[in-house]
């Protein structure tokens, strides 16, 4: 019965994985001319699409969320601890999300209800929105793949090269947040996006390898002792 379960479980958290990645990507595109506010001030028609950005990450919170929940009762077994610190840091990185969203949607409302003259407050909201990108899809997402990858290689829930994409992408990608934080160099830029691509290589491994195979049966791997 719990090996169902935990089949059930590998397919959802597989889903909401790919959920992630694909709202991610599709609300920065979507969100691209709003990201220069005075131009996006000054012009008209893309209101539409930079709500269609937001309603991209509001879909990327609830599927955050949801892949910190459906874990957890599979982590717990391993290190419950640790498992809940998994929980409660992905409700931290969708909580800094959803700050970035509402900043986006006020420059919109700058936009509509004062025009143009309003250009240096929404270029603050788009500074606030481009904070919350570093903070939560970098920092805290650099420190929750660690934590989940650490948790997976440990208990063998998954072959450990899957694990290994995560204990090197979730470290590389919270360095290259701390590099930009401190000026080294643009949050968007060819060395950020290289930085990125481990961790993202990591959720879509982790995400495919649950979805067709699930978690590796507990017969084969070692008891690891909840705390």
């Amino acid at each position: 019965m719990k090996a169902t379960g935990d089949r059930k479980t590998a397919v959802v958290t597989g889903v909401l994985f790919l959920v992630t990645e694909v709202a991610a990507i599709a609300g920065m595109l979507l969100y691209r001319p709003a990201l220069d506010g005075a131009a996006y001030m000054a012009g008209s028609g893309a209101d539409g699409r930079v709500a269609a950005g937001a309603l991209c990450e509001v879909v990327l919170v609830l599927a955050v969320i949801g892949t910190g929940v459906a874990l957890y009762p599979v982590l717990r077994r391993q290190q419950e601890a640790l498992a809940l610190g998994y929980v409660c840091g992905r409700l931290l990185e969708a909580a800094v999300i959803a700050v970035g969203i509402v900043s986006m949607l006020a420059v919109v409302t700058l936009r509509q209800d004062a025009g143009a003259g309003a250009a240096t407050a929404a270029r603050a909201l788009v500074a606030v929105h481009d904070w919350t990108f570093l903070l939560g899809p970098n920092v805290v997402l650099g420190a929750n793949s660690l934590a989940l990858a650490f948790l997976m290689h440990r208990s063998r829930l998954v072959p450990r090269p899957v694990a290994l994409l995560g204990l090197i992408g979730g470290p590389l990608i919270l360095a290259s947040a701390v590099a930009v934080l401190f000026g080294l160099y643009p949050q968007v830029s060819t060395i950020g996006s290289l930085a990125a691509l481990p961790v993202f290589a990591w959720e879509v491994t982790l995400a495919v390898r649950l979805l067709t195979k699930g978690f590796t049966p507990a017969a084969h791997r070692p008891v690891v002792l909840a705390s």
